[in-house]
This record gives structure tokens, C-alpha cells and sequence, in this order.
């Protein structure tokens, strides 16, 4: 299968909200076109995100990684935290996955990023071995934890 990786602009939307939607109902959520469109209008807008397109030759959306700039206070240097990556089901075994998370290094390094960050969840082997077959190790240090601000609504905006 043929695609290239491109950084998106607001310009994608088109193409990334089905996939963006896709990727949230993976995550057990609803289908919801019009939050995920305002939830990626809002990143590009404030641009408080990075997000990396994989098509085909026709232009059609394969995947995206939506990347997070961070900080490390202890290091004094710029991170990034690699929050979504989603391939559809028919790109699967294609490589655009793998094609993804080297874009996203690559890309990163170049802005002055020493380091990606991310998490998944802990039965979902085949990305576990995707990431450790590109280097990715596992955190033996540091335990992650999480508090609830607010309750996120389903169907809020």
C-alpha cells in the first residue's frame, strides 16, 4: 500500500474527523462527529497540538498521531507526549502505524524534542510490540497516576 505523512492543518478536518471519531468509539466512546470536529478545530486553533496525517494516494485518511507538546522541569527540556495514534481497520498490517510513530520522532526531534512519551492499554500487545520494535521501553521508574478534575459528559462540548 502507498501513503505519505504530512503535518495537518485545520484543512484536514474532513479527512481527520472520521478518523478522530473512529479512534474515540475504539476507546469505547460514541459515535460523535460534530465534538470530535470542534475537539480538533479547538487544537488547530490554540495550536495546542501537532497532528501527523497518513494518506493514500487519493487523499483519503489512513491514521494520524495527535502529539502534545510538554516540558520536563527536572531536565529543562522539551518533550512530547504521543497521545492518540489510530490506523483504520483496512491499513492495518500496512505499515502506516510504524510509519507514524517514526514521523512523530523524527518531526519531534527536528522542533528540539529529546524525548516521546506515551501510554496504552496494558492488553493491547500488538502496539506493545510495535512500540518496543522502535525502541520504545517501558517505564520501570515511575508509576503513573490520574485525578478526575471534573467529570467528562459524554455528550458535552
Amino acid at each position: 500500500m502507498s501513503f505519505q505523512i504530512r503535518q495537518a492543518t485545520i484543512h484536514d478536518l474532513d479527512v481527520l474527523v472520521p478518523l478522530f471519531d473512529g479512534y474515540r468509539q475504539f476507546y469505547k466512546q460514541p459515535s460523535d462527529p460534530a465534538r470530535a470536529r470542534t475537539f480538533l478545530a479547538e487544537r488547530f486553533a490554540h495550536h495546542e497540538s501537532l497532528i501527523l496525517l497518513a494518506c493514500d494516494e487519493r487523499g483519503d485518511g489512513l491514521g494520524f498521531t495527535q502529539l502534545y507538546p510538554l516540558f520536563s522541569s527536572v531536565r529543562t527540556v522539551r518533550t512530547y507526549l504521543l497521545n492518540d495514534l489510530f490506523v483504520v481497520v483496512e491499513a492495518r498490517r500496512d505499515g502506516v502505524a510504524k510509519a507514524l510513530l517514526i514521523a512523530a520522532a523524527d518531526y519531534t526531534r527536528a522542533l528540539g524534542a529529546v524525548s516521546l512519551s506515551l501510554s496504552t492499554a496494558r492488553d493491547n500487545a500488538p502496539a506493545q510490540a510495535l512500540y518496543e520494535s522502535l525502541g520504545w521501553q517501558r517505564d520501570q521508574e515511575f508509576c503513573e497516576y490520574g485525578l478526575v478534575l471534573k467529570d467528562a459528559l459524554i455528550n458535552a462540548t
